[in-house]
């Protein structure tokens, strides 16, 4: 079998770190390989984390952030952006900045406000300098406690009320929103893409089991790093949904067989191939 003459899709994670693999960048370039993505990354903070939680947070300086982006594109086309940790105002300021510069075709925000364990990640004087950001970005990605921050609004406890909320924040910012169930109750998790462009009566609904488990560490990362990297080569958002919810259920299904941490365990990015 040939190989396409089709360049796999470069994409570029902007985001903290995980020493242990199972969130930030680190689990963003798995997921981006396991989606046929050349993945890159800079760094936007060193995060002494596990699967317990966060135990410090280490920021280079908004200038050296800047350096590391310009380095990446004045050299290399990205095809796509996935942005993950971004903890101070001059950090989000520096990416706005670069994204209107570059422009690159699909770009993805995961606002990464509190972590899985409950540490904030995101500073409370960062969070009105998104709306800085937004502009620049195609796709959100937020659980429900960060639509919640993004809304101005307690924390969805229905299906129907999440949907309300992304709908607002859709129209707000004429931006396409990912309604991510996850945090709901109920046997079954549901997602969808919120579009203005599409319109809301065409959103597809993508649902699946839920997973009684307690590897769901970096489900969040490892969600928008894949719809970064499918986008670029599926024609619609709810197309690469569909892929990437299908993947992202088999990879929490499979986490306890990596045998990661004593926490909250990582997704096994590698389900497909390592199967």
């Amino acid at each position: 079998m040939t190989m396409s003459a089709v360049p796999p899709p470069r994409v570029l994670s902007i985001a903290g770190t995980d020493p242990t693999g199972g969130a930030g960048i680190q689990a963003d370039l798995k997921s981006i390989a396991a989606h046929r993505g050349y993945g890159m990354a800079v760094v936007t903070a060193l995060v002494a984390q596990n699967t317990c939680g966060v135990r410090s947070v280490h920021l280079p300086p908004a200038s050296f952030l800047t350096a590391q982006l310009e380095a990446v594109s004045d050299d290399v086309t990205v095809d796509a952006v996935k942005i993950g940790m971004l903890a101070e105002t001059d950090q989000v300021q520096a990416v706005a900045e670069w994204l209107a510069t570059v422009a690159p075709p699909v770009v993805v925000l995961d606002p990464v406000i509190v972590a899985t364990s409950g540490d904030r990640l995101l500073s409370r004087e960062a969070e009105g300098a998104l709306e800085d950001l937004i502009p620049h970005v195609h796709l959100i990605t937020p659980n429900v406690p960060e639509l919640a921050v993004l809304s101005s609004t307690s924390p969805a406890d229905s299906w129907e009320e999440l949907l309300g909320q992304a709908h607002e924040i859709a129209d707000r910012y004429g931006v396409a929103v990912l309604a991510k169930g996850g945090h709901l109750p109920g046997d079954t998790v549901y997602d969808t893409v919120i579009d203005p462009a599409a319109g809301a009566e065409d959103a597809l609904v993508v649902g699946s089991p839920r997973v009684l488990t307690s590897n769901t560490h970096g489900t969040g990362c490892s969600l928008s790093a894949a719809m970064a990297t499918l986008r670029p080569q599926r024609e619609t958002w709810d197309a690469a949904l569909e892929e990437a919810k299908r993947w992202l259920t088999a990879g929490i299904e499979a986490g306890g067989e990596l045998h990661v941490g004593r926490g909250h365990g990582p997704i096994h990015h590698f389900v497909d191939l390592w199967t």
